[in-house]
C-alpha cells in the first residue's frame, strides 16, 4: 500500500505569515493537533497545536489577557514552528510512513510532490489502518467493537 492510497488529501494549511492566533483557531474550532505551514505552495514547517501553547505566555503567570492576545495576534507562526519538517512522497510505502512516524517519534508527516503539499499522514491514520487490519485479518473476536471514525 502506497502513502497515496491512505493520505489525508484536504489539508488544512497556513502561511509562514499567519499568527498564532490565526493557528489557535485552527485547532480551536478543528480536532486537529498539527497544521502545515506554507511559503505560498511550498511546504516550510508545521505549527502543532503544543507549539502554540509553548511560545504564549501563561496566563497563570498573571499576564493580562489583552497581552496574551496581543502575544497571538502579533506573532507569526513562523516563529513558534518546526522548520522543514520530516516528510513523505505518495509513491512511498505506508510501512515506510508509519516506521518514519514510530522511530522519529512524530505526530504527523506531510505528503509532498514537486515541493508542493498534497496531503498528510497522521498517527491517527495509522491507527485507523491498524484497525481496519485488524478486522480484515479477523484478529480480533466476533462482536468486538471499536469506536468509529
Amino acid at each position: 500500500m502506497l502513502v497515496r492510497d491512505f493520505m489525508t488529501t484536504e489539508v488544512t494549511a497556513l502561511q509562514d505569515t499567519d499568527s498564532l492566533l490565526d493557528a489557535r483557531m485552527v485547532f480551536v474550532r478543528s480536532n486537529f493537533r498539527h497544521v502545515p505551514v506554507l511559503r505560498g505552495k511550498q511546504l516550510v514547517g508545521v505549527v502543532t497545536e503544543h507549539d502554540v501553547k509553548q511560545f504564549a505566555p501563561s496566563l497563570m503567570s498573571g499576564v493580562r489577557a489583552e497581552e496574551y492576545n496581543q502575544v497571538l495576534e502579533t506573532t507569526p507562526i513562523s516563529r513558534a514552528m518546526t522548520r522543514d519538517p520530516v516528510t513523505v512522497r505518495p509513491d512511498q510505502l505506508v510501512f515506510e510512513a508509519a516506521t518514519t512516524l514510530y522511530t522519529r517519534r512524530l505526530g504527523c508527516l506531510p505528503v509532498v510532490d514537486s515541493g508542493e503539499l498534497v496531503g498528510i499522514v497522521t498517527t491517527t491514520d495509522m491507527l485507523r489502518l491498524l484497525v481496519r487490519i485488524i478486522r480484515e485479518q479477523g484478529l480480533v473476536a466476533e462482536g468486538t467493537s471499536a469506536p468509529s471514525s
